[in-house]
């Protein structure tokens, strides 16, 4: 199936014209599973198309750094950069990426979830395809949780969570009632954060772009966050994000994690984890008498940097790479649970995949998130675990410095977010809001 795939992604642009038009194509991506594991199936790609793939595989906040710096500067270091749904419609708008506006019908771009074709679209066109699509959930030791004498709901509440971390944790065994980002960068620790303080009623800005960190939303959501990990997190949480949560959870060491959908696989899969067999999901909490839920929405997607002369060949690579017949390449070699989730109905329609015991679960949590109702109060802007707006990303690291040095202990929650207030304010004044 990839084979035919790849050929008729080939004869789209034109490019099976010999050995002559082969191209070394280079692509910037996250260290995550996902993007870890296809980096081993690419030789197929290269079979069939003859183009060759460098990968520059970077940590998360590295990632970001480096694929902004290039294309804000017209670098031209990578053909393809792995981005998600906040850079992608602000570079487009900016003309800064090659519009995925004449994918061919095979592809069948109808076909991915409109969350996802939205998120990674302006003004209705697509500029990045989304390589896997993700809310946030709930993933816990159902072991542990029946241990604890708990029953969890589908949709929990923090307070809840709060309860069963404490019961859950043992530290005599080395065993996490809860273990959650606390890494500094605004896609680590900040989008984890933010979802929080969003079910807690919180907002970034109000109507009139006024940062809201001296509002007791804020402090409620931090202060509460802060004493559950105190009580039931792992020791050096501040500086943990996905990958080290995801290692401690497949150790046995979490009694639950909540964070990205896509990790549902990592933790179930028992080559890899230790509890496998052990794990069970809900829906992201929210605090009692809040009716948000602490899950966001996102997809780690290949865009193509305006400027490239790879143009031809980098499309080819993302038809291949985000296509149906690479989800049923994976399933083939390495079972359905572990297909790249959350971007294409398809997948959620194929009965190979319906009992796939996080696949609901995870789809249930992307149609809950929206972006254009991210809080309780009113919002100028669009974005859950983001603002999206071009300052966001300066701002908001910033921002989870402060955070995370109160989960270090070298500050307290007020001072965090006096600072957090200070800082936001004279930004937004300064970039004419």
């Amino acid at each position: 199936m990839y084979l035919k795939s790849l050929l008729w992604a080939a004869s789209t642009t034109a490019l099976m014209a010999g050995a002559a038009s082969a191209e070394t194509i280079t692509i910037a991506t996250v260290n995550n599973g996902d993007m870890i594991r296809i980096q081993k199936y690419t030789d197929k790609f290269t079979e069939a198309t003859g183009h060759e793939v460098e990968w520059v595989t970077l940590e998360e906040n590295v990632l970001r750094q480096r694929v902004t710096t290039d294309i804000s500067t017209k670098g031209g270091q990578f053909d393809i950069m792995t981005i998600g749904m906040y850079e992608t419609p602000i570079w487009g708008a900016n003309g800064w990426l090659v519009p995925l506006d004449d994918l061919s019908a095979e592809y069948d771009v109808d076909d991915i979830l409109p969350a996802m074709r939205g998120g990674l679209s302006h003004d209705g066109t697509l500029y990045a395809a989304p390589f896997y699509g993700e809310s946030s959930m709930v993933m816990y030791r159902t072991d542990l949780m029946e241990k604890a004498g708990l029953e969890m709901p589908e949709a929990p509440t923090w307070q809840f969570i709060r309860e069963a971390a404490a019961k859950m944790t043992d530290r005599e065994n080395d065993i996490n009632g809860i273990c959650l980002r606390g890494k500094a960068g605004w896609g680590e620790g900040g989008a984890f954060i933010t979802v929080t303080a969003n079910s807690f009623g919180a907002r970034w800005f109000d109507e009139d772009w006024k940062p809201q960190f001296d509002q007791p939303e804020w402090k409620e959501a931090l202060t509460f966050f802060v004493d559950m990990m105190n009580e039931s997190g792992p020791a050096g949480y501040a500086t943990n994000g996905f990958n080290e949560n995801l290692s401690l959870f497949q150790q046995g060491k979490c009694g639950m994690w909540i964070d990205a959908t896509v990790a549902a696989s990592f933790v179930t899969n028992p080559n890899d984890s230790t509890v496998a067999d052990k794990v069970g999901f809900a829906l992201a909490p929210n605090s009692e008498g809040v009716d948000k839920r602490a899950n966001w929405l996102w997809a780690w997607a290949l865009a193509i940097p305006a400027g490239t002369q790879k143009e031809d060949a980098a499309k080819q690579f993302i038809e291949w790479a985000t296509s149906k017949d690479y989800i049923e390449l994976v399933a083939e070699n390495e079972g359905w649970a572990n297909v790249p989730p959350g971007a294409r109905q398809s997948l959620y329609d194929n009965p190979n995949y319906k009992d796939i015991p996080f696949a609901q679960m995870t789809l249930k949590s992307i149609l809950a998130a929206d972006p254009e109702n991210c809080c309780v109060k009113p919002t100028p802007y669009t974005g859950i675990q983001f603002v999206a707006i071009p300052e966001f990303a300066g701002i908001a690291t910033q921002v989870s410095q402060e955070f995370s040095a109160v989960y270090a202990g070298q500050q307290s929650v007020d001072e965090a977010l006096a600072k957090a207030q200070a800082f936001t304010a004279e930004e937004m004044e300064a970039a004419g809001y």
